[in-house]
């Protein structure tokens, strides 16, 4: 291995990404990989979303540091206690697939990734309240809504019920969690959510199902040994891709419908143009081979999703829905 593919192989190590590293002896190094930081991002920008969305952000140093301190809740907290979560109940079938994550290759001890999960999450509930006393909230939405995802996040990496492995299920909850709850946080914090809200989000998040699927592919075979129904399992490696794209662009695009009946034609123009480099995309890398492809495709094409989250942010906050 080069120097250069070696750097890159301990940077993939660092954010919990396929092809890391092995070795790593840090114990600091060895929790921030169980964190997955890669998977931070899309929940710190739906919280931005969320704030555009409820029509009250204003940029003042007081509403930065809170849109800031609510990113830190939704990403390195509570997307770390999930990803953290995740990797303890799933360490047989890292090591069949991922034999270099670092519960299955020893790298740390089962009771310190425990240890690790109880304090991101008490950290995570102490945020969520101290950010519902910021804003002056007579109920406790923040508090409440950290209570909610913990929830989901164990129920979908936990047995009995482990929705994880339900793949219609279980990458619903996950692209709900991805993309819903922290705009609900930031709308939350704010606004006022309402029901409207929480619904369209809830609707879009559907589109978020088909990312969440993209994650199945790089455990197919684990999956299978160990009898996990995901969706690649279910149907195959073909049609799960086409689930994955139809949902992605299916949903995005009868957002951007939503938009034209609420009059924000503009935001719905722009949304469009957003979909059609994903669509281009899932052509050349992601339909051709899924399982080679997956991340380059993640990689080249969320950017064009989270743009259009913000889009749809802007245009309902615009609207005043």
């Amino acid at each position: 291995m080069t120097e250069q593919q070696n750097g890159t192989a301990k940077a993939r190590q660092l954010l919990g990404m396929k092809g890391a590293a092995e070795g790593e002896t840090s114990i600091w190094k060895i929790r921030l990989q169980l964190m997955k930081p890669v998977t931070w991002i899309p929940l710190m920008w739906g919280v931005v979303c969320g704030a555009a969305s409820s029509g009250g952000y204003t940029w003042t140093g007081d509403n930065i540091l809170k849109a800031a301190a609510c990113m830190l809740l939704s990403g390195p907290l509570m997307a770390g206690y999930t990803q953290t979560l995740n990797d303890f109940y799933d360490r047989e079938i890292d090591a069949i697939n991922e034999p270099y994550r670092p519960i299955p290759s020893g790298a740390i001890s089962v009771p310190q990734v425990a240890t690790q999960i109880i304090i991101l999450l008490l950290l995570g509930l102490i945020l969520g309240y101290g950010l519902d006393v910021w804003a002056g909230h007579e109920q406790a939405s923040l508090l409440y809504l950290t209570l909610g995802g913990a929830f989901l996040a164990y129920i979908y990496s936990a047995p009995p019920l482990k929705l994880k492995q339900n793949g219609w299920l279980g990458n619903y909850a996950l692209g709900a969690s991805y993309i819903a709850l922290p705009w609900w946080a930031g709308h939350a914090l704010f606004g006022q959510l309402d029901w409207k809200v929480a619904i369209l989000t809830l609707i879009y998040s559907l589109a978020g199902l088909g990312i969440a699927v993209i994650n199945d592919f790089k455990s197919v075979e684990g999956d299978r040994q160990l009898g996990l129904k995901s969706l690649p399992v279910m149907f195959g490696v073909t049609a799960a891709a086409w689930i994955c794209v139809l949902a992605i662009d299916i949903f995005q695009a009868g957002m951007a419908g939503y938009l034209v009946t609420i009059h924000e034609n503009i935001y719905a123009i722009v949304l469009v143009l957003l979909i059609i480099p994903q669509i281009a995309l899932q052509n050349i890398y992601f339909l051709r081979d899924p399982l080679e492809n997956d991340v380059k495709y993640q990689a080249s094409a969320q950017p064009f999703l989270v743009l259009g989250m913000l889009v749809v942010g802007l245009a309902l906050g615009h609207a005043g829905i």
